[in-house]
């Protein structure tokens, strides 16, 4: 199959029919895989080399400096989560080996106050561990910054596709319960374990996910026509796909697509940034215009029990 590049910066300077058309385009590749390239996302490469350069000292650094931000209980959202930890086919009711990576963790930038019910502030508003490395901080805040933004914008873009308002996912996402998570997989020698992957076979929870794959590395598959495609590299671009709660929001009209990071013998090691937006704690998620089945998800509860059933240390 091939993977379509969607222009942001000219879709959002275009008008008329020509916007209308782009907007179109956007909803047949959401529809199609779900998957797709972001150009025009206007992210200065000095921010991206930046956090590049600090998530890559991190999992460089020793165990015990990775000790001092390893998450301190089961199912605490931020800070590092050691190899052997998850397994991502659990979100799907599947029982694997552990997934080959470890990650670095870390939630919203800012805490909002007057949300009642008091998990959100036990899960998705407990702090970042952050390590003791030069700029890392910075950096990653800095990059979390854009990503936020930049989800905004796609949000508004979603809903053109979609023949809505562009402001109609906004109060939805006024406090996005967001988190940006770095991935380091290590090289493979020998093949894994029956059933394992770098990361395995998943859906994202929330309402899209902006990915950085390291440039010239490969690994990232989905599940399209009843067959794994890889999902290539391509400079410049971030990948974007369609999670969960935009497929329900759409009534399956757009694909939450089955996507892997696949194992195989002899892999060099690979890193990833990837952006998981997440709607508001408690911002209610049901079927667009009262189309198809009437389901409410509410966004926070959600997304703490998917998260929980991938953890695999009691």
């Amino acid at each position: 199959m091939e993977f379509t590049s969607f222009n942001l910066q000219e879709f959002e300077q275009s008008s008329g029919p020509k916007r209308k058309f782009k907007a179109q385009e956007l909803d047949l590749i959401c529809q199609s895989s779900g998957f797709l390239f972001l150009s025009g996302h206007g992210i200065s490469s000095s921010i991206i080399n930046e956090q590049w350069d600090s998530v890559a000292s991190f999992f460089a650094s020793d165990e015990e400096a990775k000790q001092k931000v390893a998450v301190p209980y089961s199912g605490y959202p931020y800070g590092w989560i050691s190899p052997n930890q998850e397994a991502l086919a659990a979100s799907k009711g599947k029982k694997t080996p552990p997934d080959l990576k470890e990650s670095f963790n870390g939630g919203p930038l800012n805490v909002p106050l007057g949300i009642l019910d008091q998990r959100a502030y036990k899960f998705c508003y407990q702090p970042t561990l952050w390590p003791e490395i030069a700029g890392f901080q910075k950096s990653w805040r800095a990059y979390y910054a854009e990503m936020e933004q930049l989800a905004e914008r796609l949000m508004a873009a979603f809903a053109e596709a979609l023949d809505l308002d562009n402001a109609f996912f906004k109060p939805y996402i006024t406090q996005p319960i967001s988190a940006l998570r770095a991935l380091f997989y290590p090289a493979t020698i020998d093949a894994a374990e029956i059933g394992q992957q770098r990361a395995g076979a998943h859906t994202d929870y929330g309402s899209l996910t902006i990915l950085l794959p390291q440039p010239g590395t490969t690994g990232l598959q989905i599940f399209n026509r009843n067959k794994w495609v890889t999902v290539p590299t391509v400079d410049g671009c971030f990948i974007i796909n369609i999670g969960d709660l935009m497929a329900l929001w759409t009534s399956n009209r757009w694909v939450s697509t089955l996507h892997r990071v696949v194992a195989e013998p002899n892999q060099p090691a690979r890193q990833s940034l990837a952006y998981f937006h997440q709607p508001d704690w408690d911002a209610v998620i049901a079927p667009i215009k009262g189309l198809g089945k009437k389901e409410n998800i509410v966004s926070g509860p959600y997304l703490m029990e998917k998260f929980k059933s991938t953890n695999l240390v009691n």
